[in-house]
């Protein structure tokens, strides 16, 4: 199963990176697959460590994959010296046990070395759902046709117009502003 999640790391510099990711589920751990070229691979390589945060906060997924903010706050992450986010409901601090390498997507089997709730879970929203799936069409754009895009965030609509708070709505806009940008920049 794979959960969407976002992914924190800190560059050798002491950067922190924050970057939406599917993780899957492993046994006792996750398997993290980085496109290249990535910031989160790279400081994943450099550092052998990083931390998988789970959130409810649907504008962090939207704001990095839309590049509308990337700069949300982290604090320390406690047990491996990385950084997680401060809006974590939770958080898994993960270390690289076993890399598979590959050209365009290297599989990164990470063990959990430090499990942490940091608050409690609110319950679902469909709009957040929404958000993120708009996220997902967003990266990908360039691979899927006009329609399709059309159709599912139609669909997603719903859940938005239903559903949404505040925060969700701010993320939406994020979305549709980046599909309209695209599709602007293609018929230039």
């Amino acid at each position: 199963m794979i959960r969407e999640t976002i992914v924190t790391t800190l560059s050798p510099q002491g950067i922190p990176h924050v970057a939406p990711m599917g993780a899957t589920q492993t046994g006792n751990g996750w398997l993290l697959q980085p496109f290249r070229p990535s910031t989160t691979l790279d400081n994943f390589l450099s550092g052998r460590c990083g931390v998988i945060n789970f959130t409810d906060d649907a504008r962090i997924f939207a704001g990095c994959v839309t590049k509308r903010k990337i700069d949300w706050p982290t604090v320390s992450a406690g047990t491996l010296g990385s950084v997680r986010l401060e809006a974590a409901l939770a958080s898994h601090e993960v270390r690289i046990a076993r890399i598979e390498d590959d050209g365009q997507r290297p599989k990164l089997h990470c063990e959990v070395v430090a499990e942490t709730s940091h608050r409690a879970f609110p319950g679902l929203n469909r709009a957040i759902a929404a958000v993120v799936e708009g996220a997902v069409l967003v990266s990908r754009l360039r691979m899927l046709p006009p329609e399709r895009i059309d159709a599912e965030f139609a669909y997603l609509q719903i859940a938005i117009d239903r559903t949404a708070g505040p925060a969700e709505l701010e993320a939406w806009g994020w979305i549709l502003d980046a599909v309209r940008d695209h599709r602007a920049k293609a018929a230039s």
